[in-house]
């Protein structure tokens, strides 16, 4: 079973929705038991709190849904096979962490035809834009997956 963390700042809009596309994703392939899938953050900022509310919208309008509590990465997340961030921010934030395995962090889009960061929703509000980078990264992770024989 691999084991996928998403990781962004405050984890209530981009990591947790990559958590739960790439959880949608899989389960529509009748694979999702060859994933344990998380989000977490690199902040303590938004601990405890659901995913943002334009966030969840977003989700609900692709038929997507779930639920998810904002949470820091802890030491079982560097544990993790692969620790997808959302940004130049947090791959920075996520490689000074102590015991973490550099070949296991990789940015989320970077797996795309298309390298970039996944656009930030929060000050902007295209939560739609994050979206579809999201679902851009995902859908070419699980590619990545595939093609190099992971299962």
């Amino acid at each position: 079973m691999l084991k996928i963390t998403f990781v962004c700042l405050g984890n209530i809009c981009r990591s947790p929705m990559a958590e739960l596309i790439f959880k949608d994703i899989v389960k529509k392939q009748g694979i999702e038991n060859m994933f344990n899938i998380t989000s977490a953050a690199t902040s303590s900022y938004e601990i405890g709190e659901p995913i943002y509310y334009m966030a969840s919208k977003t989700l609900t309008k692709h038929n997507i849904t779930g639920s998810h509590t904002a949470r820091k990465l802890n030491k079982q997340d560097l544990l993790s096979d692969f620790i997808l961030v959302m940004d130049n921010n947090n791959y920075k934030n996520v490689l000074k962490l102590e015991g973490i395995d550099k070949n296991k962090v990789f940015k989320l889009c970077d797996f795309t035809s298309n390298p970039r960061e996944v656009a930030d929703p929060w000050y902007t509000h295209n939560f739609e834009k994050a979206y579809e980078d999201i679902v851009d990264g995902c859908t070419a992770f699980l590619h990545y997956l595939k093609t190099n024989n992971y299962f």
